[in-house]
């Protein structure tokens, strides 16, 4: 029995920002887990979707994009704590001038790229500034 390619594993936490939370002590993790760090084998793990809002804890902007990101540079990738607690790694677009350590964003559902200069066009989450 062969098992389910990773891509597809992750379709639900890419698409959707679902984790996972542990009954046990309350914490909760993106990307799922299947075991509490906490509570180790004890814990109960349980799937959690995420309200998708949070703040930048910190941020870069970067000018030089790897192979494929040409296209998108300048561009802003942060580190976003949700408000459900866990961090994550996200780019930020809309309006750059509001982007600082801080700042309320909530997640949207974007292009994150395509395979190939024919392929496949992947989505995933990304994050906006909040309007205040």
């Amino acid at each position: 029995m062969s098992s389910v390619p990773r891509f597809w594993r992750n379709l639900g936490s890419r698409y959707n920002l679902e984790g996972t939370h542990c009954k046990g002590c309350g914490e909760y993790f993106y990307p799922p887990r299947n075991v509490c760090v906490n509570c180790r084998r004890m814990g109960e793990i349980e799937p959690f979707k995420f309200k998708g809002t949070g703040e930048i804890v910190s941020y870069t902007l970067i000018h030089t994009a790897a192979e494929g990101f040409e296209g998108q540079a300048p561009y802003t990738l942060a580190i976003i704590k949700l408000d459900e607690g866990p961090q994550l790694t996200s780019q930020v677009v809309g309006n750059t001038d509001k982007i600082q350590i801080g700042t309320r964003v909530r997640s949207v559902f974007r292009k994150l790229g395509e395979d190939g200069e024919r392929g496949m066009i992947y989505y995933g989450t990304k994050f906006v500034p909040v309007d205040t």
